[in-house]
């Protein structure tokens, strides 16, 4: 069986990728390693987005983890970061969310958190893995009443709203807010914790039918969000994806503000006040040249992962930074919670411009965001590990990289949840490095097809 754990959880179209068999038998091996130590009966919370397979999925996923001893809390529509945080506070064993977080709404995926809020280590996710290709043999499975149980609790969704606005009491007064909630997750929450802290709030996309999750609207289609900021004439506009760990922003002339310019506009913040721990940034590879320009700039140290907000976070514990994330707008601040969080991000946007009094355009404007193109290639999922093998593709990629030296960057890599090959260049012609990144991707649709 190949890896069933991508970047950010078990990921694939469901009913046929991610099948009811599957999420029962993740939840049976997810819910053993993850409680075998403990000596009560363990408790599992269960959250998803808004997709129609969600409470397909969150069933077989829940008789799973009761088949194995353990207990379920459904906690029902939350954000990701949500269940992170819920699992602290409830001090339960673990936590699961069941989201395809950006992707079309026939996908959906199953993520797991250990009881400390954190994303689970390659290793742990091995060991999931082959307790299920070993169809769980060594597992004993309870009768009785050693069988776990399954609770309900709607209500705890708000003690998510309560921890945001606690965590940052940005008074919003006079502030009027746009927010694109992608039919998703955040509907509720983040509508609830702006209003409630002040905000003039115009909110959008926030009617969730199953079916229009992410469909052309949040932080992965921005053009709505774009044109309803200066046609309200809001100060920003904030932009949520399905499962609300990510954020983007648009500031008062309808500009996008992306990942790596929040990402550099709250830094900056920090280190004047003395809140930068060790003056560090944590970025992937895919953050803009510019980033790095503005770091040397303001004397921010820059610390550089692969792609995946999962190394980010493994860089900042290992070292003890308390920022960092992706250009996609999936932020950790460290101090605050245990994962991306697209409402806390945004908060701490409108705080920086709340206590700076200066408009998201000028914030924004610390970094120079260089040109930069990404083109995606649609392979087979099982191939897109394996483009280099392929003698036409790593010749082409070799005369780009000639090409581009030392006026740019070219960067390729699989997705780690969609069966794409991203083709990635920088350089100081827009309309050239987009025509080469579609010739590269068209070549390796052509030749990995």
């Amino acid at each position: 069986m190949a890896r069933l754990f991508g970047t950010d959880g078990v990921r694939g179209v469901a009913g046929t990728e991610l099948t009811i068999d599957l999420a029962m038998k993740l939840g049976q091996a997810g819910a053993y390693v993850l409680t075998k130590e403990k000596s009560h009966q363990p408790t599992i919370i269960v959250g998803c987005d808004t997709r129609i397979s969600g409470g397909m999925l969150a069933n077989a996923l829940m008789a799973g983890i009761c088949s194995v001893g353990a207990n379920a809390v459904y906690v029902g529509v939350v954000p990701t970061p949500a269940v992170a945080y819920l699992t602290r506070l409830h001090k339960v064993d673990a936590g699961v969310v069941i989201s395809a977080s950006h992707n079309p709404m026939e996908f959906n995926g199953i993520k797991f958190f250990n009881g400390e809020g954190y994303k689970l280590s390659d290793e742990l996710e091995d060991e999931i893995q082959a307790l299920i290709e070993n169809d769980m043999d060594d597992v004993t499975f309870p009768i009785g009443s050693g069988v776990g149980k399954i609770d309900y609790r709607f209500d705890i969704r708000d003690e998510y709203v309560e921890f945001e606005k606690k965590t940052v009491p940005v008074d919003l007064t006079g502030i009027k807010i746009v927010i694109d909630c992608a039919e998703g997750a955040n509907h509720y929450t983040a509508v609830k914790t702006l209003t409630d802290l002040g905000a003039n709030l115009v909110a959008i996309h926030t009617e969730p039918d199953g079916t229009n999750i992410n469909a052309n609207c949040g932080s992965t289609h921005m053009e709505e969000l774009m044109a309803r900021v200066v046609a309200e004439g809001a100060q920003i506009g904030i932009a949520f994806d399905g499962d609300a760990d990510r954020m983007l922003a648009v500031d008062e002339k309808g500009e996008l503000v992306d990942g790596d310019q929040i990402m550099a506009i709250c830094a900056n913040h920090m280190k004047e006040k003395g809140t930068l721990k060790q003056d560090t940034l944590v970025v992937t590879v895919m953050s803009n040249l510019g980033l790095t320009l503005m770091a040397k700039e303001k004397g921010i140290k820059l610390e550089c992962t692969k792609v995946g907000d999962r190394y980010v976070l493994e860089n900042m514990l290992a070292n003890g930074y308390n920022i960092g994330g992706e250009q996609s707008g999936h932020i950790i601040f460290l101090d605050d919670n245990t994962t991306g969080d697209g409402l806390l991000s945004a908060l701490r946007l409108l705080q920086v411009m709340v206590e700076t009094g200066k408009p998201l355009s000028e914030l924004a404007a610390v970094m120079e965001v260089l040109p930069q193109a990404l083109v995606n290639a649609k392979v087979p999922n099982h191939k897109k590990e394996s483009y280099m093998e392929y003698p036409r593709i790593a010749k082409a990629i070799e005369e780009l990289e000639a090409k581009f030296a030392g006026e740019g960057r070219v960067l390729i890599r699989p997705s780690g949840t969609e069966p794409l090959v991203r083709v990635m260049i920088e350089g100081k012609d827009q309309k050239v490095i987009e025509e080469e990144a579609r010739k590269l991707a068209d070549l390796i649709m052509k030749v990995m097809l």
